[in-house]
């Protein structure tokens, strides 16, 4: 029997999002490599620099972080090719990069639209293609092949201070079955999970404690929360699940204040 120390044994995974060391996705990447797969991650620092936290350095990782721009017509794909041609498979997809923004509607232009569309969703409709085109299934039969990507809570209350960023977020809870639908045939299991606000060091002590209170534990959510549901979903046990957009939100907001 698999232990939690290699039920990923074998497999290849790719993580993308891995540029801060607070991050959900750097976590993800870690949790995944402690269970036994081999990683490659990328991430794309010149994103961070723009907003408030900045580019952070990772520390030292047991894994390769690439850098590619999703946002580029051939960055999903290129990407694809490259983890396939260093590791020969691919097995799992977390897609856990985005761009962020915070204009509202009055001030949003075409140009952050845009942006935000090709770098949050036709990126990951891109990583599902080319991981179709690569995906090898198991001789089984056994669904082997996982993807997992990230929506943003928009669609249990508004956020109008950030449109771009959340119409393109919808976008992606919105396609979840039709993905998931699409690649089954290819031996892969698609899901989408909504983390709801997760401390990675963004927030102001201000907004960190009312936040805090609209969790019933009275806690916002940690990258280590998010990365276990992670790793049960791309692994044997989590096979049962598939075209879901799964809150993943310790109950966020169900009435508490």
């Amino acid at each position: 029997m698999a232990t939690s120390e290699d039920q990923l044994a074998g497999r290849i995974a790719l993580v993308t999002g891995v540029s801060r060391p607070e991050g959900i996705a750097a976590t993800i990447a870690q949790r995944l490599h402690d269970e036994g797969a081999a990683v490659m991650a990328t991430g794309w620092p010149a994103h961070d620099a723009e907003m408030p936290w900045g580019a952070q350095p990772l520390p030292d990782l047991a894994f390769p972080v690439l850098r590619h721009d999703l946002s580029e017509p051939d960055g999903a794909p290129e990407l694809i090719r490259e983890v396939v041609a260093t590791h020969g498979g691919l097995d799992i997809v977390v897609a856990t990069h985005a761009r962020s923004s915070h204009d509202s509607l009055d001030n949003v232009t075409v140009d952050e639209l845009d942006r935000c569309w090709t770098t949050n969703v036709r990126s990951v409709v891109q990583l599902a293609q080319e991981f179709c085109r690569v995906h090898r299934p198991r001789i089984d039969g056994a669904p082997a092949g996982r993807m997992i990507w990230f929506t943003s809570g928009q669609a249990h209350g508004p956020m109008d201070g950030e449109i771009a960023y959340a119409v393109s977020k919808g976008a992606l809870h919105q396609m979840t079955a039709s993905i998931d639908h699409a690649v089954e045939r290819h031996g892969i299991i698609a899901n989408c999970i909504n983390p709801g606000p997760v401390d990675t060091g963004y927030a102001s002590a201000a907004v960190h404690a009312a936040v805090a209170g609209q969790f019933p534990e009275g806690r916002w959510g940690t990258p280590d929360d998010i990365a276990g549901v992670v790793a049960f979903l791309v692994g044997d046990s989590g096979s049962w699940i598939r075209g879901q957009v799964l809150d993943v939100d310790g109950g966020f907001g169900y009435g508490h204040v």
